[in-house]
């Protein structure tokens, strides 16, 4: 009896959203361009693929997606997930002018890669994005946030909306995101980390 309460406590742990260490964004006015393309998340299913000028471009990010990969087993499993991950991390991150290596850094601080992720304060997936940017899907339904492509959609506009109210200062920028602007501790940790999604001769 107690053997099976045990597997029924360590069963219902498993299924719940694990609690993950992030601050809290600040509501405050948006841009209608930023508005618009946080709208629009939750309409895409999964990222568009990507298209290439020339075969040279094509060739690094087939290099990219299969070193990231590599790097990225041990924290998703299933490969066609770490897959589609790492595409819309490569796809929301070039589309909001940000560096893959950066928004990868950020997610591992923020959520440890872990989609149902749900902070203290409320934020919540891969990026701990707060319930109120979800007013801007439409229902203001905040599951919505555990979207993948949503939440990395919604968490590299914020980052780079962020970036131009700092006037590209990514300290300040990356505090704000937090809900720790000035403080040294959010940054330098998304700095360091940053520094283990680089490819061989990045700096």
């Amino acid at each position: 009896m107690r053997r099976r309460a045990a597997l029924t406590a360590a069963l219902s742990a498993l299924a719940l959203p694990r609690l993950a260490r992030a601050g809290a964004q600040v509501e405050e006015p948006l841009a209608d361009s930023v508005r618009s393309a946080l709208s629009s998340a939750i309409a895409n299913a999964a990222p568009p693929k990507p298209k290439f000028t020339d075969i040279e471009a094509r060739l690094a990010y087939l290099r990219w997606l299969g070193a990231m990969s590599e790097k990225m087993k041990k924290r998703i499993a299933e490969a066609q997930t770490r897959i589609e991950f790492l595409e819309t991390i490569w796809y929301e991150s070039a589309r909001s002018g940000l560096e893959p290596a950066l928004v990868l850094g950020l997610v591992q601080v923020e959520s440890g890669f872990r989609k149902y992720a749900i902070s203290t304060a409320g934020a919540r997936g891969y990026m701990q994005v707060m319930p109120f940017w979800a007013k801007l899907i439409g229902n203001g339904d905040a599951a919505h946030l555990f979207h993948m492509q949503t939440n990395l959609r919604f968490g590299c506009v914020i980052l780079r909306h962020y970036l131009d109210r700092e006037n590209g200062d990514l300290f300040m920028a990356l505090g704000r995101f937090n809900g720790s602007r000035g403080r040294p501790e959010y940054p330098g940790a998304v700095l360091a980390c940053r520094r283990q999604w680089l490819m061989p001769g990045e700096k």
